[in-house]
């Protein structure tokens, strides 16, 4: 889930929890409802948040290249590539002669 989505599961829920007021009997809650998707809002809303790859634990692993020590920190270059193999396939045409038999009239 995003942000956006969690914030509007947080919206709908407080609405179901503090302005919602039952009458009667219902089968279900809509106060309780309510916090439960509060609570469900909120927990997709931290973990979206510390699953983004800005603040997560992405962050921390990612190196940066060339931030204080210049050139001299970049990586080597990768070794070139092996030059891709070739296949080649030579036909042999056998000429036997004429064909056997009599002559074309």
């Amino acid at each position: 889930m995003g942000i956006a989505v969690s914030l509007v599961i947080i919206a709908v829920g407080a609405i179901l929890a503090f302005a919602v007021n039952p009458s009667g009997n219902p089968s279900v809650d809509p106060n309780t409802a309510g916090w439960v998707l509060i609570v469900v809002g909120i927990v997709a809303l931290i973990l979206d948040l510390l699953l983004w790859e800005a603040w997560g634990p992405a962050y921390v692993r990612r190196r940066r290249v060339g931030d204080d020590a210049g050139y001299a920190a970049r990586p080597a270059a990768p070794p070139p590539a092996a030059p891709a193999r070739r296949t080649v396939v030579e036909d042999e045409v056998v000429d036997d002669g004429p064909p056997a038999g009599p002559p074309p009239p």
